[in-house]
């Protein structure tokens, strides 16, 4: 489980906020929390050690021994009780998330803001769980985050202006572009992305042209960096048929229902680079499973 935790000390002097991107490499970790003092830091646990991948802006060998002295990591939830934003980026599940947001209402002072990093999950649901749905937000970064400029802002039925003014301002102080989503399945990026990359699935999946056609044809002839199922590897597989159950379950329309292709492959654990395998077939294993 990996959270981000983000926690700023005015009164010491540290008002300015930089991001200094980490992530997690294992999925079979424990649950693990990150506290942030006096910078904004992205850092993940997993197997009871801390996994940085210290990229760009951490360049400058300075600069990142400066970023890893700000950084403060723990696995005691307690800790958390006197931060003053929590950034959720846990696995894809509402329930999950609603335990975890529930857990976070009881720990967490009153005026904590509680955001969640999902990409297509209901803020509102989410806000349900907790005693506080005025200070629930959606905050989804796009992936990677050091090199993606957005940030994708969603707020629940009952988020408050003051909240979203917090959030808003915290995310361009990062140097990222915030665009606003109302709490509909998907946003605005997964509700257009999920469906081209579901189509491309089906694509492959009905014997309409190769993975490599497909994959150039859309960059060639759309202009996009990445071919929809070489994007989908680079995701997360598991990631994409999740947001299609989404979007399919909360907009009841069947163009969005998951392509069988994309579905076997992952009943069969051909999750994308992160396995070493998916659409297409990757040298390095990021993690392997332990079941």
């Amino acid at each position: 489980m990996m959270m981000l935790v983000v926690r700023w000390n005015t009164d010491k002097g540290r008002d300015s906020l930089q991001s200094y991107p980490c992530r997690n490499t294992r999925k079979d970790g424990p649950q693990s929390n990150v506290l942030v003092r006096g910078c904004v830091g992205y850092c993940a646990l997993g197997g009871g050690r801390c996994c940085f991948e210290l990229v760009r802006a951490l360049a400058d060998s300075e600069a990142g021994d400066n970023a890893l002295k700000r950084l403060r990591c723990s696995t005691n939830a307690e800790e958390l009780r006197t931060s003053d934003i929590i950034i959720e980026a846990i696995v894809e599940s509402e329930d999950v998330k609603k335990k975890l947001f529930s857990a976070l209402d009881k720990i967490t002072k009153p005026s904590t803001i509680l955001a969640s990093n999902t990409s297509s999950i209901s803020i509102t649901r989410l806000a349900s769980a907790t005693g506080r749905p005025r200070q629930v937000i959606g905050m989804h970064f796009m992936n990677p985050p050091p090199i993606m400029k957005l940030v994708e802002i969603v707020r629940g039925a009952d988020t408050s202006d003051e909240t979203f003014m917090t959030v808003k301002s915290l995310a361009e102080r990062f140097g990222k572009t915030v665009i606003c989503s109302h709490d509909y399945p998907g946003f605005v990026v997964n509700r257009i992305l999920m469906p081209m990359i579901n189509e491309a699935f089906f694509t492959l999946y009905t014997g309409v042209a190769a993975k490599e056609d497909i994959d150039v044809g859309m960059k060639l002839g759309t202009n996009q960096p990445m071919g929809p199922l070489e994007l989908a590897d680079f995701i997360g597989l598991d990631v994409c048929l999740s947001i299609m159950k989404v979007l399919h379950t909360g907009l009841g329309d069947s163009k969005y229902c998951p392509c069988p292709l994309l579905v076997q492959y992952v009943d069969a654990g051909r999750l994308g680079r992160k396995r070493g395998i998916g659409v297409y077939t990757y040298g390095k294993v990021l993690y392997k499973s332990r079941l």
